[in-house]
């Protein structure tokens, strides 16, 4: 039965947040974001494409690979793909899927985990850039606190490049954060400028890290709860790193 129309309705609804969290969907755009989705367990609705997408080599393996799982994929025209797509210059298919249906609070990490906390990230490929970088370095879970970019934006899963389908990712509040950690013993370190030399503390087996907005670093309330304040020495007349970058020089030397 033909379901472009809805479809289509329903990825172009997507690229609002309240849509996304409403219907707990999102969009997966570009051949490697719907690749990797296709590797992952969540819950596909169905696909859009044009006709280009079938001439590129892996293109048509992922048009295949849809039918082969009895998924619908809606071919549409190039207009009509741009009205949904995310991309300035898109590849030519998009994927709908479901939200993993997580909260903190439903979050089970073992006696050694990392987890990272990020503290109204704004920018969406920052965020995504942070989730990237934190299932390369083996963190346990993503927490995005008020004020960050929705995790499950377009840009944010494109530039995770599928990190979202390996790594449990929630949105709390302050609140909710606090009384989870309060719960689970783990402590809460964050990062700043005037922060203790990363080389000089030693980490304990769970701990949660978190890294600020990109201009105000992190908010006061964060600050006033973390048990240590960490920072890179970096070299004299550089004053501060992108957000994504600092977190990952963290994450590694604070890996277990």
């Amino acid at each position: 039965m033909p379901i472009s129309a809805p479809l289509l309705t329903l990825a172009r609804d997507l690229k609002r947040r309240k849509a996304r969290e409403r219907q707990s969907l999102f969009i997966a755009e570009g051949v490697r974001a719907v690749e990797e989705l296709l590797r992952s367990p969540l819950q596909i609705r169905g696909a859009l494409g044009t006709d280009a997408v079938r001439r590129l080599p892996r293109g048509e393996a992922l048009v295949a690979a849809l039918a082969a799982r009895h998924l619908p994929f809606d071919e549409v025209s190039e207009k009509d793909f741009l009205s949904a797509a995310d991309t300035e210059h898109p590849q030519g298919i998009l994927a709908v899927a479901e939200v993993p249906s997580q909260t903190i609070t439903s979050l089970r990490l073992g006696p050694m985990a990392r987890m990272l906390v990020l503290d109204a990230i704004q920018d969406p490929g920052n965020v995504g850039t942070l989730v990237r970088t934190a299932a390369a370095m083996g963190a346990a879970a993503v927490v995005a606190l008020p004020g960050t970019a929705d995790l499950w934006n377009a840009k944010v899963v494109r530039s995770a490049a599928g990190a979202h389908f390996r790594l449990p990712l929630v949105h709390s509040s302050i609140d909710e954060l606090l009384a989870f950690l309060t719960e689970t013993h783990i402590p809460l370190w964050g990062t700043a400028a005037d922060g203790a030399p990363i080389g000089e503390v030693a980490a304990p087996q769970r701990l949660a890290i978190a890294v600020g907005n990109e201009g105000a670093g992190l908010s006061d309330r964060i600050r006033a709860a973390v048990a240590h304040m960490v920072s890179l020495p970096m070299a004299a007349g550089v004053e501060s790193l992108n957000v994504a970058v600092a977190a990952g020089i963290t994450l590694y030397a604070l890996r277990q």
